[in-house]
């Protein structure tokens, strides 16, 4: 069993591992001896929930509170049905949503994305598969509304890091950092 912190990057709909921040962020934990890996999702033009959450659970292999999971935008609602897929009991150390929908609103790719809401999430299960959350969001998301953000944040009982011209923080909105999501990380454990 491994007892040092690894940390996971799900991105999202039609995203690449290496696409936006990513790569600094695994750059930066890397500087501090912290493993982190961004994973390929299967089929991310045309994702089924199912397939990302097998993925997310064969990287993560045993779940431990030393994984922490990082989403962004459609990699965060995967993350949680990952969560809410787990054993009673088994528990992961923190996840940090970015740019996360809540619901599923986008009306152009609306059952594309329909396996991610269903089932519906169960926000008591989630919070007993993961120890704590942050979520990060755009203030001027042009994808997913601020509200969604707002939303998980009342569900996790979590705080809300709002991104002053964030739009969608993704590598198109011109984020190649996203320091917001290593100072959550950072607390989360404790470096």
């Amino acid at each position: 069993m491994s007892t040092h912190p690894r940390v996971f990057l799900i991105h999202g709909f039609e995203g690449t591992p290496n696409g936006g921040w990513r790569p600094w962020l695994m750059a930066q934990l890397g500087q501090k001896d912290v493993f982190a890996c961004s994973l390929a999702m299967p089929s991310p033009e045309n994702p089924s929930s199912q397939e990302w959450v097998n993925e997310i659970a064969r990287a993560v292999g045993l779940p431990s509170e030393q994984i922490f999971l990082v989403g962004h935008s459609l990699g965060s609602p995967a993350i949680l049905q990952y969560l809410q897929s787990l054993k009673i009991g088994e528990q992961i150390g923190g996840a940090v949503l970015v740019s996360g929908p809540f619901q599923n609103t986008e009306d152009e790719y609306k059952t594309k994305l329909e396996s991610f809401f269903v089932p519906p999430f169960d926000f008591t299960r989630i919070k007993n598969a993961c120890k704590q959350f942050v979520v990060i969001h755009g203030a001027n998301d042009p994808v997913v509304p601020f509200s969604d953000a707002e939303s998980f944040g009342k569900a996790l009982g979590c705080s809300v890091v709002s991104v002053p011209n964030g739009g969608h923080l993704n590598g198109s909105s011109g984020w190649r950092e996203l320091p917001q999501a290593l100072t959550a990380l950072k607390e989360f454990l404790k470096i």
